[in-house]
């Protein structure tokens, strides 16, 4: 009889190859481009490289620090959790599919924080940086910088000048620079919302019904 991979060992091989994956791609760039250089693989499509301080899509939300250690406490809850249904026949391989996806990418994005400062020296628009630099690196432990560079310009647009605020202004969708990491997250996210949102309000009725 055929054995079938259990959902912990599922969980386990996706969290790595995504991993890999993205740490893979970012010291690729990092050490091949110069900060904010572009490669163009179509007119929608480009390599861009850039580093961020803070969340997802380089958005900026509280202390450098404060968000490294909510990275580092987010991925070590979501591998407790995985570890504890990962023999729970209630859930099926999808949400753990989904739950594998954002551990591997909010754990790609800890690491870069973690570790990035230690082991690069500075990226800028005139030099590229190097790994393990004889000199030590641009920053300490746990204020690493975030390295992103898919860039989707899909579309674009200028504004009509009656339009009031943004009359005139050259508009770009979709402007967010990512790396693999955030699109495993992304990915991970809007599946589980989509698809097993009902497990959340199965937990909620069962938090209710001990009350």
């Amino acid at each position: 009889m055929r054995k079938t991979l259990s959902n912990g060992w599922l969980a386990a091989i996706i969290i790595l190859v995504i991993i890999i994956a993205d740490q893979w791609l970012k010291i690729w760039v990092k050490t091949h481009f110069y900060l904010y250089e572009s490669y163009d693989i179509a007119d929608w499509f480009k390599l861009t490289f850039v580093e961020n301080p803070g969340m997802a899509f380089g958005w900026e939300i509280g202390s450098k620090l404060f968000l490294t250690l909510f990275r580092i406490v987010a991925s070590i809850a979501l591998i407790y959790y995985i570890f504890k249904i990962r023999s729970n026949r209630e859930y099926s391989r999808g949400y753990f599919v989904c739950l594998s996806l954002i551990t591997a990418g909010a754990i790609g994005n800890v690491i870069d924080c973690m570790f990035y400062g230690i082991i690069f020296d500075q990226s800028t628009p005139y030099t590229i940086a190097t790994l393990f630099p004889d000199g030590g690196g641009y920053g300490t432990f746990l204020h690493g910088r975030v390295v992103d560079m898919f860039y989707f310009p899909l579309c674009s647009w200028n504004w009509p000048q009656w339009m009031p605020w943004i009359g005139g202004e050259h508009f770009v969708f979709f402007q967010p620079v990512f790396n693999v990491a955030d699109a495993a997250i992304s990915v991970g996210m809007a599946l589980l919302i989509i698809f097993y949102s009902r497990y959340w309000a199965k937990s909620d009725k069962k938090d209710t019904k001990k009350q």
